[in-house]
């Protein structure tokens, strides 16, 4: 997976007005709602069709096969693209703006799917998060707590990919 510098820098050529981690939640949430891993997905999470293709290996094709790859990951190792050794306050703000993007990323795609109770659970609890703000800088109570956050998103991130594109693969199966 490229880093968040590198993430940062394609972003920046191509004048988009989204962090890394708001790029990459918009891209998650395209996959996890059942959209296609393909060379257009920047074209259709940014509802733009004027953006350039991505191109094997540039840092944004690079970003969607990992989490693609991710994703399917049966050890789950799926992980939230944040920026690294950020204060507390800069990272909490980087794992709100995450759950911005997929929101948007996972509605363009997903539509109206048909969840599980624990699926819809956790994607109100997306949208809670991503309509949360930081209030001070926190402390070390606050960076475990952020931690735990983190982790319970990763979870509920890889259930919502499994109610959309992983019980629809079952249900093709079993016809």
């Amino acid at each position: 997976m490229p880093d968040w510098s590198e993430v940062a820098a394609a972003i920046e050529q191509l004048a988009l007005a989204n962090t890394p981690a708001e790029l990459h939640g918009a891209l998650c949430g395209w996959l996890a709602g059942g959209g296609g891993s393909a060379d257009d997905w920047l074209r259709s999470v940014m509802a733009d069709a004027d953006l350039p293709l991505t191109t094997d290996g540039d840092v944004l094709d690079r970003l969607r096969k990992a989490s693609a790859d991710q994703l399917e990951d049966p050890q789950f190792g799926f992980q939230l693209l944040l920026p690294e050794d950020a204060r507390i306050s800069v990272r909490a703000e980087a794992l709100f703006s995450w759950c911005r993007g997929f929101l948007g990323g996972f509605g363009l795609a997903a539509g109206n799917p048909a969840l599980s109770d624990e699926g819809q659970e956790a994607l109100r609890d997306v949208g809670n998060l991503a309509s949360s703000q930081m209030e001070d800088e926190g402390d070390r109570d606050d960076a475990e707590a952020l931690g735990e956050i983190e982790e319970y998103l990763r979870v509920a991130v890889l259930l919502l990919h499994a109610d959309c594109t992983m019980a629809s693969h079952q249900r093709h199966r079993l016809h």
